[in-house]
Order: structure tokens, then sequence, then C-alpha cells
């Protein structure tokens, strides 16, 4: 597994949650913050589309999962009330880009967090974060970006 580190900067977001069990729902709620970024101009090569599960599916009832669907808007974007709005921390992250199909994704889930741990560093408590960005968003493809801290 190729390992990159990256330091992500803090982003102003606006997103979209789907509260129930991960699957449908994640790729419903991801298509109308699409169709919402498209009527706001938002949806260009230049947009960060971040997907961020809230909740381990391990430890919360599947019906309390929450999953934001997100795009990285600028400082002085006016936001109107169609929208949620937030803050995402920045921080040290590992990116493993993947293409999106469920096998890539379930194998990256075994392979990330051991790779993880041989390479020095230790899961951080902040949110799991899928980003996609240029022409990601059109190609099936994601990073999977894992927050971490030194061992």
């Amino acid at each position: 597994m190729n390992i990159v580190v990256e330091n992500l900067p803090t982003y102003r977001i606006a997103y979209m949650r789907q509260v129930g069990q991960y699957g449908p729902g994640n790729i419903h709620v991801m298509e109308k913050l699409k169709k919402w970024m498209k009527e706001k101009n938002l949806l260009t090569e230049s947009a960060i589309i971040l997907g961020i599960p809230q909740d381990n599916p391990e430890t919360t009832p599947s019906e309390n999962c929450r999953y934001d669907a997100c795009v990285v808007i600028s400082a002085d974007y006016q936001m109107d009330n169609s929208i949620c709005e937030s803050e995402l921390a920045g921080g040290k992250y590992v990116i493993y880009t993947i293409k999106h199909t469920v096998e890539d994704i379930q194998k990256a889930w075994v392979e990330i967090f051991p790779a993880i741990q041989n390479s020095g560093y230790q899961i951080d408590t902040k949110p799991i974060l899928e980003r996609y960005k240029g022409d990601m968003i059109y190609n099936d493809y994601c990073e999977l970006c894992v927050p971490v801290i030194p061992l």
C-alpha cells in the first residue's frame, strides 16, 4: 500500500447530512449535494467534495449513524439557509487513493490500518474522510484520508 502523508488545512464546508445505515443513503445525499452544487455553480474542476462518516458502525446503532456530504467553500462564499455550514479541522492525514468500488473500498479498509501502524503513525480521533477532487468526481476514484499523529 502506498501511503502519502499530507497536512490538510482547516476547511470551511457546506454540508448535507444523512442519518441511518451507511450505504445507499450516503449515495443519495451525495447526489443531492452535487445537484445543489450545480445550482450554485460550485460543481467545478477545482471543487473538493468530502464524504464524512461521523460514527463507527461497530459501536453506533445503524439507525443513528451520521454521514455528511460536504463541499469545501471559500471564506467569502455567501451561504443561504438551503444547506448547513461548518468548519473541518485540518491536520496530518494519511492519504490512500482508491477506485471507488465496493470491492476496492472494502480492501482499503482491511489494508489501511496495518499500513498506518507500520508507517510510524497512529490514528487520531478526528473523522476519516473520503475526498473527491478534480477529475476524481467524474472518474470513480476517491482518497481515503485518515487523521494521524506520530507514534
